[in-house]
C-alpha cells in the first residue's frame, strides 16, 4: 500500500513539474543581422563607392531599434527589419570595422559584426640610388633618427647604456654636442620643431624635449602606442611610427594625438615603418630590417614610391666589425640632398633617387 501510494505521489509531482515548465515564459531569443556590402569585393580601392545593406532576423518579440556602426561611430539609427546606409566615397585607407545593435523593446540585445578593406588607387613609382658622396659615421651608434637643420646635423641612437642625442661635424663624423639618456632609456627616433628636438623612446611610452641650444632637457611626455619608432613634423603635427602600417600625428604642445593614417599601397598594408623624414609635402619611412623606403602622401597614407637601397649593406660587410639595418634618413631642407645611413654604420651616404619607370 505504501509502495502504491509512493508511485501516486511520485507520478502527481512529475505532472505538476511538467506543467509548471510549459507555462513558464520561453528566454528571449537574441535578434541576428546580416549585413551585406554591394558591391562585393575582397577589397576596395581608395576612391570606390560602396553601400552596407542590413537584414534583421527576429524570432520572438519586436525590434525596438537597430544601430548602425562604422568604425566606433554611430551612422544611422532604424526601426526596420531591412535598411541601407550609403557610404559614399572611401577616403580612408586601411581596415575599416562595421557593427549593428538590434535591440528588442525587451531589452534583448543582439550584436553583428563586419570588416572590410580599403587599399589605395595609386601604383607606386619605383626608384633606385647613386650614391654622389660619402662620409664617416660613428661606428657606435645605433642610428635611430637623422636631422638637418640650419645646414647642421643631428641623430639619435638606440641600445640601453648607449641612448643620445648628438649634433656632429659631416665631413669629420665628430661629435660636436651630445646628451646621454638614463640607461633604462632606448632611444628611438628625433624630430626638430620651434627650437626643440623632440626624442622618443623604444618601449617606455614616453617622449622628451629638449632645447636646440643647450641640449638641456626641458619637458616629457607619455603616448599610448605600446612602442615607439619615428618621428618626423609637417611644420604643424609631430608624426610618429610605431612598427605597424599607422602613422599618428600629435600636437607639439598638448601632445594629445589628433588623428592616424593606415598607410597602404596598391598591394596592401605597409608595415614596419620606421625612421621618418618630412620634405616638401611628402614623407619618407624606411622600412625596418630592409634595404627599402617608401614615399608617402601624409594627407591620405597612400605610398606614392618604392626606394630599393640594395647593394649599401654589401659595400659595407665586414666580418670584425657587424652592423645593422639601414636607418636614418634625412633630407637638406635648403637643397633638397638626401642622406642615409645606418645602425652601427662606418658611413653616411648623400644618395640621388633615380625613377625606374
Amino acid at each position: 500500500m505504501k509502495l502504491k501510494f509512493s508511485l501516486l505521489l511520485l507520478s502527481v509531482s512529475l505532472f505538476v513539474a511538467f506543467i509548471s515548465c510549459s507555462n513558464s515564459p520561453k528566454r528571449s531569443r537574441k535578434p541576428v543581422a546580416k549585413i551585406s556590402l554591394h558591391p562585393q569585393k575582397n577589397r576596395y580601392e581608395f576612391g570606390d563607392s560602396i553601400s552596407i545593406s542590413i537584414r534583421v532576423k527576429n524570432s520572438d518579440g519586436q525590434i525596438k531599434d537597430s544601430k548602425l556602426y562604422v568604425d566606433n561611430k554611430l551612422v544611422q539609427t532604424s526601426d526596420e527589419l531591412e535598411f541601407n546606409f550609403a557610404v559614399g566615397r572611401l577616403t580612408e585607407l586601411g581596415k575599416h570595422s562595421i557593427k549593428l545593435l538590434a535591440t528588442k523593446t525587451d531589452g534583448v540585445e543582439g550584436v553583428t559584426f563586419q570588416s572590410f578593406e580599403v587599399v589605395s588607387d595609386l601604383k607606386p613609382a619605383n626608384y633606385g640610388y647613386e650614391v654622389v658622396n660619402t662620409y664617416p659615421h660613428n661606428t657606435e651608434h645605433f642610428t635611430q633618427g637623422l636631422e638637418i637643420h640650419n645646414n647642421e646635423f643631428y641623430e639619435s641612437t638606440g641600445e640601453y647604456g648607449k641612448s643620445g642625442i648628438f649634433k656632429f661635424d659631416l665631413n669629420s663624423g665628430s661629435v660636436l654636442k651630445s646628451f646621454k639618456m638614463e640607461d633604462q632609456y632606448f632611444g628611438e627616433g628625433i624630430t626638430i620643431f620651434d627650437q626643440k628636438i623632440y626624442q622618443l623612446t623604444y618601449k617606455a611610452q614616453k617622449g622628451f624635449v629638449y632645447d636646440l641650444n643647450t641640449f638641456a632637457r626641458i619637458d616629457s611626455f607619455t603616448f599610448s602606442t605600446p612602442e615607439g619608432w619615428g618621428l618626423a613634423h609637417d611644420g604643424t603635427h609631430l608624426i610618429k611610427t610605431d612598427g605597424s602600417e599607422f602613422l599618428h600625428f600629435i600636437d607639439p604642445e598638448t601632445y594629445e594625438e589628433v588623428k592616424k593614417l593606415q598607410v597602404y599601397d596598391d598591394r596592401g598594408p605597409v608595415k614596419y615603418l620606421n625612421e621618418l623624414e618630412y620634405y616638401q609635402g611628402e614623407l619618407y619611412a624606411n622600412i625596418y630590417t630592409t634595404n627599402y623606403a617608401v614615399k608617402i602622401d601624409p594627407n591620405t597614407g597612400k605610398v606614392l614610391g618604392h626606394i630599393n637601397f640594395e647593394g649599401l649593406l654589401s659595400v659595407l660587410y665586414n666580418p670584425d666589425k657587424p652592423i645593422d639595418v639601414l636607418n636614418g634618413i634625412a633630407i637638406h631642407p635648403d637643397n633638397g640632398k638626401m642622406y642615409i645611413t645606418g645602425k652601427l654604420w662606418p658611413h653616411l651616404y648623400e644618395v640621388k633617387l633615380i625613377k625606374k619607370d
